[in-house]
């Protein structure tokens, strides 16, 4: 079976610069969907290193959502009019 890959570059994986899909699940969710802070998710027992790193690629992207087509929306809060945060000042809880 073939590891997930973007195919940006030969033999890329995205394990290579993303944790794995369950924990990546877990801190998207609890960031994104539930609102909790880097604080809160550090504090619930996930990794500092990895919430931060996690934290900071979503952060840095929101500049990409803003230029995209509107999605639908699938969850009470996810990425759109409902998440709003300063992309040049580039805010962080």
């Amino acid at each position: 079976e073939k590891a997930p890959s973007a195919e940006l570059r030969p033999n890329q994986t995205d394990q290579d610069s993303l944790p794995p899909y369950d924990l990546l699940d877990a801190i998207l969710k609890s960031y994104v969907e539930e609102g909790h802070s880097r604080r809160d998710l550090i504090a619930s027992g996930f990794a500092e290193a990895v919430v931060n790193d996690v934290a900071r690629k979503v952060d840095l992207n929101e500049y990409k959502r803003k230029q995209a087509a509107p999605g639908l929306k699938i969850t009470p809060l996810a990425f759109g009019v409902g998440r709003r945060i300063p992309i040049v000042q580039k805010y962080v809880s």
